[in-house]
């Protein structure tokens, strides 16, 4: 036990650290920043649409449904990608031969993405504020995001680090990139899904980023958008339950396929890694 609260605290104390640290070079801020801009300029380009059949703006529905992807981002991506390098540049490789180093290392991750995620949120939230009308938390909406937000990281984030165990080098995130675009096109984060063909709805709500736009409208927007969902509800029982439902799935997948990728770490892995990352052209 004491080991393992030794492990939480250097991993907290590790995350804090590297959060920080994203705050001091350009490419860092810019990972920021360029997602806020181009959300700010579509919902900007939205102010005159309205969502089908009522009277609110479709960038009013679109900010709260970026919010929801974000996570989703975060959790499935920045985690994937955070543990390639990690991997890549022998930091995985430190962890794993210092005492509980594994445990913190995660720890720190986790810190890590949900600051940055929390900071991202911030800079798309305040203006977005002031670009659309609408946006509004009740009680009940803070209640929701008490749930939805701890689900929606824990659903994604043993995912992420799934996807991450099973890819060698950062250059092939792109495989990974391109499916969930097209997941975010088709979730209904910019249009409703209604507007949709059936069996692409079916195929949205088989994944978290559906249900975590749907969780954060319905945190931000009044109960009369309902008209424009499906099954004219918020449905956070049903929310709840397929987030749940991948975060069991991904607690359960992720311990085995990270310890098996950590067995297979040595410095003879990482040193062929470099290796062939030096003899790539470019």
């Amino acid at each position: 036990m004491r080991s393992l609260a030794t492990a939480a605290r250097t991993g907290f104390a590790r995350g804090g650290i590297e959060l920080r640290h994203t705050f001091t070079t350009v490419a860092d801020l810019w990972t920021y920043l360029l997602p806020a801009l181009l959300l700010l300029g579509t919902v900007f380009l939205m102010r005159d649409a309205t969502v089908p059949g009522t009277d609110i703006s479709l960038g009013a529905r679109t900010l709260p449904s970026a919010f929801g992807m974000g996570i989703a981002f975060a959790g499935l991506i920045t985690v994937a990608a955070t543990l390639v390098t990690d991997r890549e540049d022998g930091t995985l490789l430190r962890a794993k031969a210092t005492p509980n180093g594994m445990s913190g290392y995660l720890v720190g991750k986790i810190v890590l993405v949900g600051g940055m995620t929390l900071v991202g949120f911030v800079l798309q939230i305040v203006p977005g504020v002031f670009l659309v009308d609408g946006l509004h938390v009740g009680a009940g909406g803070w209640l929701t995001l008490l749930w939805l937000v701890p689900l929606g990281f824990v659903a994604t984030m043993p995912l992420g680090a799934v996807i991450g165990s099973l890819i060698d080098n950062p250059r092939t995130m792109g495989v990974v990139m391109a499916p969930l675009v097209g997941l975010i096109a088709i979730s209904g984060v910019f249009y409703p899904i209604g507007a949709m063909p059936g069996w692409l709805q079916g195929v949205a709500q088989l994944f978290p980023v559906y249900w975590l736009g749907l969780g954060m409208r319905s945190v931000f927007l009044p109960d009369a958008l309902t008209a424009a969902e499906l099954g004219h509800s918020w449905r956070h029982l049903e929310t709840a339950g397929v987030l749940a439902l991948w975060a069991v799935a991904g607690l359960t997948l992720a311990p085995v396929v990270l310890r098996r990728m950590a067995r297979r770490e040595s410095g003879s892995a990482v040193a062929a890694r470099r290796e062939k990352a030096l003899q790539r052209p470019g």
